[in-house]
């Protein structure tokens, strides 16, 4: 089976043939424009720079929403464990951050003392530095590559996708389904969280990866254009995913996701290796969760195995689901949303409520409006928000005039068809 046969015929480029996908780029571009022309770092400063990272932060987050919408809203996989993988790409890029750094300062120290340091005082010292707080002085295992940055940028994809095509492989080919698998992956993220907050497990257990923000040997450099560098790349990791995501899902390769997605077996029975599609969209979206992780994480400056945790994945299916699932535009925006929203209500600028007395306090109840929110999209709007733009793009039933419907003569008629 060809690329041709599963993405369908090149018709012309992308963009051309879904203008939804230009429409998204042309917003996303205003956005970037807009956000750098009023930040702090190059534009007129209505925007600060603790700000424009909250939109950087955001754009990541939409972009692991994407990811989570592949597996989920077109191929119904309902995966629980996708921060797992966001959260293993800001342990690979954080690795290489807090190295440099560390290194930075040991050798500026040593420096001082007159002799020229030696290569194992200099790692013996960054050592200290780093896992001191656990009580260690060597580097562990998993640190041998952290000194190289094109390493550790290899393994913000590599690691996501190899725990992806390990996983996926064991359970798709036993044929797991439906809630089982979320209860599997939901599995493995708590045991990746659990091993992650040991100390001896050679990431600094709930310490965590601290000091991201600073980029080493640009101490120099204002945070203010240090966010709006992240921001733009940010926005270009978004952009570049969407198009990735709409070019996965048209053509007939999408076609048959959504087959898989409405009736497994029935795609199974035509022919379809179900297991290998199922394996490739699960292992490509563990990847663009990893990308996005490497990128949120210096923006957020730590990262620590809490952020691993069952209940990360959960909010992400919620933000998928209140966008609307099975549209990749529906899920950016219910992430950039609800993101938004909850900074907004646990940042304290949200005014309290006073209910028959009661002070209601938003940063204590956001998360129970998060959750009857979607409670109230999975009952009454089933589409999302996303949904909305099927409201505003509906057709009314061409007036054909008593014309047969069909290719036949004695086709259903426009009056048949309305009674």
């Amino acid at each position: 089976m060809t690329d041709a046969t599963l993405f369908g015929p090149a018709r012309g480029p992308l963009v051309l043939r879904y203008p939804s996908v230009l429409v998204f780029l042309a917003c996303l571009g205003l956005f970037t424009l807009g956000v750098t022309v009023l930040s702090e770092g190059l534009g007129s400063g209505v925007i600060s720079t603790s700000f424009v990272k909250t939109l950087g932060k955001t754009l990541c987050l939409c972009l692991v929403a994407l990811a989570m919408d592949l597996v989920w809203g077109y191929c119904g996989i309902l995966s629980l464990g996708h921060m797992a993988f966001f959260g293993l790409g800001g342990y690979a890029i954080g690795m290489w951050l807090m190295y440099e750094r560390t290194r930075l300062i040991v050798v500026d120290s040593l420096a001082a003392s007159g002799l020229p340091p030696t290569v194992e005082e200099i790692s013996s010292g960054i050592a200290t530095q780093i896992f001191g707080v656990v009580g260690a002085s060597e580097f562990p295992p998993i640190w041998a590559l952290a000194h190289s940055l094109p390493l550790q940028l290899a393994a913000v994809v590599i690691v996501p996708g190899l725990l992806a095509l390990v996983f996926g492989w064991l359970a798709f080919r036993s044929r797991v389904t439906g809630v089982y698998l979320s209860i599997l992956t939901q599995a493995m993220t708590l045991a990746l969280s659990l091993y992650l907050f040991q100390n001896d497990s050679g990431l600094r257990g709930n310490n965590g990866l601290s000091g991201l923000q600073n980029l080493p040997g640009m101490e120099e450099t204002p945070q203010a254009l240090v966010s709006i560098w992240f921001f733009w790349g940010s926005a270009l990791a978004l952009g570049l995913g969407y198009v990735l995501a709409s070019w996965i899902v048209s053509g007939k390769f999408g076609s048959v996701l959504r087959g898989i997605r409405d009736d497994e077996a029935r795609v199974r029975f035509l022919g379809y290796p179900v297991e290998a599609f199922k394996l490739f969209v699960f292992t490509f979206s563990a990847i663009l969760a990893g990308i996005a992780g490497a990128i949120y994480y210096p923006q957020a400056g730590i990262i620590n195995p809490a952020e691993l945790a069952p209940i990360a994945s959960i909010y992400l299916a919620v933000w998928v689901a209140i966008g609307g699932r099975g549209r990749l535009y529906g899920a950016v925006i219910g992430a950039a949303f609800v993101s938004l929203l909850s900074t907004w209500f646990t940042g304290g600028q949200a005014p309290d409520l006073w209910i028959l007395g009661y002070r209601l306090q938003w940063v204590d109840w956001w998360t129970v409006l998060l959750g009857l929110s979607f409670v109230a999209v999975t009952l009454f709007a089933p589409k999302g928000i996303g949904g909305l733009f099927d409201l505003i793009n509906a057709r009314r039933t061409p007036q054909r005039h008593g014309q047969d419907l069909g290719p036949d003569a004695g086709a259903l008629r426009e009056k048949e068809a309305d009674e």
